[in-house]
C-alpha cells in the first residue's frame, strides 16, 4: 500500500476498497452497455454492476479527503444513487413504460460513472491549477458523447424490446 500512497493513488483501506469496486463498476458497466439487452447474461452482469455501484457510492459518501467534508463529488454521488435506484426499480415494478425508464436511468448511471472516472483521473494526475478545467472539459465531452450514444442506441435498438415492455413477470 505504501507504493500506492507514494504515487497519490490510494491513501487508505477505504480508498483502496473504493478504487477496487469503482474499477469493477466501470468494467461491468461497460460490459452491460456493449452487450445485448434483455438476456440472462445482461441481467446477471447488470445486477453485479448495481451491487458494485452501491458499494462504490457507499464508500464515496464515507470519504471526505478532497474537501474535509461534503463536496461536489458527494453531490454527484447522491445523484448517481438516485439514478441507479430508479434504474433498478423499473424492471422490478414493471409498470407501463418501465423498459425505457430502466434504459434511460441505467444508461445515465453508466455515463455518470464515466464522469466520475474522469474526475478521479483529474484528482490523481493533474496539478490543482488545471484540475477543474480538465474535469469540466471531460464532463462536458462525457455528457455530450453519452447523450448521443444513448439517443442513438435507443432509436436503433430499444424498439426490439417493446413487446417485452408489456410483460408483467
Amino acid at each position: 500500500m505504501e507504493y500506492l500512497k507514494e504515487y497519490h493513488i490510494v491513501h487508505s483501506l477505504l480508498g483502496l476498497t473504493h478504487f477496487a469496486v469503482a474499477t469493477l463498476s466501470v468494467i461491468f458497466g461497460t460490459i452491460v452497455v456493449l452487450n445485448q439487452k434483455g438476456t440472462r447474461f445482461h441481467k446477471r452482469i447488470g445486477y453485479t454492476y448495481v451491487c458494485l455501484m452501491f458499494v462504490t457510492l457507499l464508500t464515496s459518501f464515507i470519504m471526505d479527503d478532497f474537501s474535509g467534508g461534503f463536496s461536489i463529488f458527494h453531490f454527484f454521488a447522491a445523484i448517481s444513487f438516485v439514478t441507479l435506484s430508479l434504474g433498478i426499480y423499473q424492471p422490478l415494478l414493471r409498470k407501463p413504460g418501465w423498459l425505457e425508464a430502466h434504459f434511460q436511468f441505467m444508461s445515465w448511471s453508466v455515463v455518470g460513472l464515466y464522469g466520475a472516472l474522469w474526475a478521479e483521473i483529474g484528482t490523481r494526475f493533474f496539478d490543482s491549477r488545471y484540475f477543474w478545467w480538465v474535469v469540466m472539459l471531460a464532463a462536458i465531452l462525457n455528457t455530450i458523447i453519452g447523450y448521443y450514444s444513448i439517443k442513438n442506441y435507443k432509436n436503433n435498438s430499444l424498439h426490439k424490446f417493446k413487446s417485452f415492455d408489456t410483460r408483467t413477470a
